[in-house]
């Protein structure tokens, strides 16, 4: 017997459906399932719960998964990197549960922490049982909560979205296939995002496209085969392309906050390693220091009091945690592998002294240097929702000649995003951006980042180490 039919085309810059049918209807959404579970561990990562370069061991409950599997062996420990290529690329079933694992502490406690963000998200009709997606009894969901979740990954976790259209990742233990390989190769602008297939469920499918200035989710449950659930999407991708406007301003979904999702009973227990089996999260304390003190002026001269004191402000704490915790601070892109950047000292300078010999291992920033990373933060959190605004700290900008270019770090859904990308990045690569000027310009389409203030040379040199981790820029060129 044929399993029940579904399926929804969404403008993916709008949200608006396109076509339906079916769409609510609760169905079996077999390893579309591992969206959700790759969407949290995201959010894991992002929140300081985990790191890409963590190890987990491997519980017999993960190893023992049927497959498709990577073939992982209880006990065994393996980055959590390679875990997430192998549930995102090849859909491995024992990679999913030792990701939820490794969050909440067993697979029990990970699917409420599904089901707290499928609400959070305006899934309304979906309940998850497990991280990997075989049959279970209430294991259900529809074709509108899958495109919404497919959505939410496209906008809210971008850096990691390249997974999904890798024809094969290295997962540590071996290269695998891509379980969407044909459609990815054989429909033009396909991207992503999910195959799915279980005898209950039938061939289900989660696919985005991207031509031009437009992007179309379609998604089908039921297909009959690979085959044809692969020519089904083609066509209602298609239809999408046809229907949708030329230009329409994006408009992002809502980013719920993972704090919402971290309050479990047993998640808690786990992380004091009291969870069966041993697997629980790592808490990571930073050693940031809670107050940055002025040094004494000299005898004889008169003290001029400072703007502001830096790291008591919050979005600098904040950035420069995430500054240290990963190797590319603006996009932590799981293909990364460099080790995490040292520490960032803040130092005062006298003016017209060189400054002091920096320690092995700390990062040096000068008083020059610091106060535009203060006015970042100032007017970062003028803009933050809900808190009061910050005093501001006026600084002067000098030029010089041939600095007429910039480079463009790309859009985001408001000033206080792009200024805190800003930040991020500024910490991150000190060593090509240091004396440029980050700047908010405000489009249609959102609030553009920017660095200018640079030469050709240095903006060229910036991009490309940008570039080469993965993260989108290009060179904004004079006038």
């Amino acid at each position: 017997m044929a399993a029940p039919y579904a399926a929804l085309v969404m403008d993916a810059r709008t949200g608006e459906v396109l076509h339906a049918r079916n769409a609510d209807t609760r169905l079996h959404p077999a390893s579309l399932t591992k969206m959700m579970t790759l969407y949290i561990t995201f959010q894991a990562v992002e929140a300081g719960e985990l790191d890409l370069d963590q190890y987990i061991r491997i519980s017999p409950n993960a190893a023992a998964e049927p497959p498709s599997k990577l073939g992982l062996q209880s006990g065994q420990k393996i980055k959590l990197r390679y875990l997430i290529r192998a549930a995102a690329v090849k859909s491995a079933n024992d990679a999913a549960t030792a990701l939820g694992e490794a969050v909440a502490g067993s697979e029990a406690a990970f699917a409420r922490r599904m089901n707290r963000t499928a609400k959070a998200l305006g899934m309304t009709r979906t309940t998850f049982k497990n991280a990997h997606g075989l049959t279970e009894t209430g294991h259900m969901s529809t074709a509108r909560d899958m495109t919404i979740l497919g959505r939410h990954l496209l906008y809210d976790y971008p850096q990691y979205y390249n997974l999904f259209s890798r024809m094969t990742a290295d997962a540590g233990i071996k290269t695998v296939p891509n379980t969407n390989r044909r459609f990815l190769s054989s429909y033009k602008g396909a991207d992503g995002i999910k195959t799915g297939y279980t005898r209950a469920a039938g061939f289900n499918l989660v696919a985005s496209a991207e031509r031009g200035q437009e992007r179309i989710i379609a998604t089908v449950f039921g297909g009959r085969s690979s085959a044809q659930r692969n020519a089904e999407v083609a066509e209602l991708l298609d239809l999408g392309f046809k229907r949708a406007p030329s230009t329409a301003r994006v408009k992002r979904p809502d980013k719920p906050d993972v704090t919402s999702f971290q309050a479990d009973p047993e998640a808690m227990a786990s992380a004091t390693g009291n969870t069966p089996g041993g697997v629980g999260k790592t808490v990571r304390v930073n050693g940031l220091v809670k107050v940055s003190l002025r040094p004494q002026a000299r005898p004889g001269t008169t003290e001029v009091p400072a703007p502001m004191l830096m790291a008591q402000s919050d979005v600098l704490k904040e950035a420069v945690a995430e500054a240290k915790d990963v190797s590319l601070t603006v996009a932590e892109t799981v293909e990364a592998a460099a080790p995490e950047p040292a520490p960032v000292q803040v130092a005062s300078v006298m003016p017209g002294k060189k400054p002091p010999l920096r320690p092995e291992g700390l990062a040096l920033v000068s008083v020059a240097a610091a106060a535009p990373i203060a006015t970042a933060i100032t007017t970062a959190a003028a803009h933050a929702p809900g808190e009061e605004e910050a005093p501001r700290v006026v600084e002067r900008v000098s030029t010089s000649g041939g600095r007429h270019w910039g480079i463009n770090i790309g859009s985001y859904p408001s000033r206080y995003a792009a200024e805190k990308v800003l930040l991020k990045t500024a910490l991150a690569e000190m060593d090509t951006l240091d004396g440029s000027l980050r700047k908010v310009v405000q489009r249609r389409a959102g609030f553009d980042a920017n660095f200018l203030g640079m030469t050709r040379e240095s903006a060229d040199l910036a991009c490309r180490r940008l570039q080469a981790r993965n993260v989108t820029c290009f060179m904004v060129g004079p006038g």
